[in-house]
């Protein structure tokens, strides 16, 4: 039963479109499409205005989670950003420590000597060549260290400006939206004031009436 609902439908479309060929010729896919896009005018301009301004409210609505989410993400991120830029200070301080220990050694081996003391401890001369090699390479990798975690801050701090632009950005227009929905509900309201308010009609005959009435009623009273 399906099959044969099918195929008679299938049928139907075929006719059409051989019909239309027949008639429209080449022009006839041109009819279809403004037909089609006629309907769709029709459809949506039957649509009530307060029903298209509250979709519209609602839509503006529909960006306060978005704006939400994107603060809560932005709040994070300052929060990293804070954590990355202690981490960098330490390591610069680390450094600049690091720096005047290994100044401390080379001086010391200026001077030819079997045994140097720091601290209160005695080293003896290779001892001292080991440490400030060690050192050294500790300080090369930490500097290296250090400047990816400044050219990181930099790449966030930028990302975090840019974000906190975009929000400040969809503020505003989401301000501008709003304004721009009320502007139209107004305009909305005034239209239907002035429909309704030429909805109200008086028979002025009537009125003439009354007031001719109340002359004779008048008149009578004076010759009274």
């Amino acid at each position: 039963m399906i099959l044969r609902w099918a195929k008679w439908g299938v049928m139907g479309v075929v006719g059409l479109g051989l019909v239309g060929g027949m008639l429209f010729g080449k022009d006839a896919i041109s009819y279809v499409k403004s037909s089609a896009r006629g309907v769709r005018t029709a459809v949506k301009d039957s649509v009530p205005v307060e029903f298209e301004l509250r979709r519209a409210r609602d839509m503006v609505e529909e960006i306060i989670p978005e704006m939400h989410a994107n603060i809560r993400l932005i709040a994070q991120e300052e929060v990293e950003v804070a954590a990355l830029k202690g981490e960098i200070t330490k390591s610069q301080e680390s450094l600049k420590d690091e720096e005047n220990k290994i100044k401390t050694l080379r001086v010391a081996l200026e001077q030819p000597r079997v045994e140097y003391s720091f601290a209160g401890r005695s080293y003896g001369r290779s001892e001292v060549k080991e440490d400030l090699e060690a050192r050294f390479a500790r300080y090369k990798e930490s500097e290296v260290v250090l400047t990816s975690k400044v050219k990181l801050l930099d790449s966030r701090e930028k990302s975090l400006a840019a974000a906190m632009q975009m929000l400040d950005k969809t503020k505003s227009q989401k301000r501008i939206l709003e304004n721009r929905i009320e502007a139209l509900a107004s305009q909305y309201r005034t239209l239907q004031a002035a429909a309704t308010g030429s909805q109200f009609q008086v028979d002025s005959s009537k009125l003439a009436q009354t007031q001719k009435l109340i002359g004779e009623i008048q008149k009578r009273l004076d010759v009274a």
